[in-house]
């Protein structure tokens, strides 16, 4: 008997030490529009001109001004959509936007550039266990824990406003 006991306290604790992501049910008011401040390093989740939700964010490695093209390390700005979900992430979950717009895509190709692509919100993953200050490729990175809140919250469809 007492072996069972330890075999299945060994398996909570090993369970709880586990990297794999917790897919959290969220049943309150809808997030209407996600708003990111690069200044502030601030992610807001919004339901109309309420704050539900506000979080530390780290961005790109190159955070002043609008992402270019692809490989400038730049987190974008301007106006996007949540458009798909990863919950297989490298970086324990994420969260896609619609980034390159038509803008986007013009303001590159005038420039003879790629803009790129693949720009989420996404959690550290277990690879990124410490990292210090903006990270990224441009993408807009919370603990691990916090992105299970806003993988939760979040909506495919959901507007998310990108300021400077």
């Amino acid at each position: 008997m007492i072996r069972i006991a330890l075999f299945g306290l060994l398996g909570l604790v090993l369970a709880a030490c586990s990297s794999a992501p917790r897919f959290l049910h969220y049943d309150g008011p809808q997030v209407t529009q996600v708003r990111i401040h690069k200044t502030e390093r601030l992610m807001e989740l919004m339901h109309y001109d309420t704050v539900l939700r506000s979080y530390p964010v780290q961005l790109g490695g190159n955070p002043i001004g609008h992402k270019q093209h692809e490989g400038d390390r730049r987190t974008p700005e301007g106006e996007y959509i949540i458009d798909r979900r990863n919950p297989a992430s490298a970086f324990h979950l994420s969260l896609g936007m619609s980034y390159p717009n038509a803008d986007d895509i013009a303001r590159a190709e005038e420039a003879g550039h790629d803009p790129g692509s693949d720009i989420f919100i996404h959690g550290r993953g277990p690879n990124v266990r410490r990292p210090r200050g903006d990270w990224t490729d441009g993408c807009i990175a919370v603990r691990d824990h916090e992105i299970e809140q806003i993988y939760a919250m979040v909506r495919d469809g959901t507007p998310i406003s990108i300021y400077p």
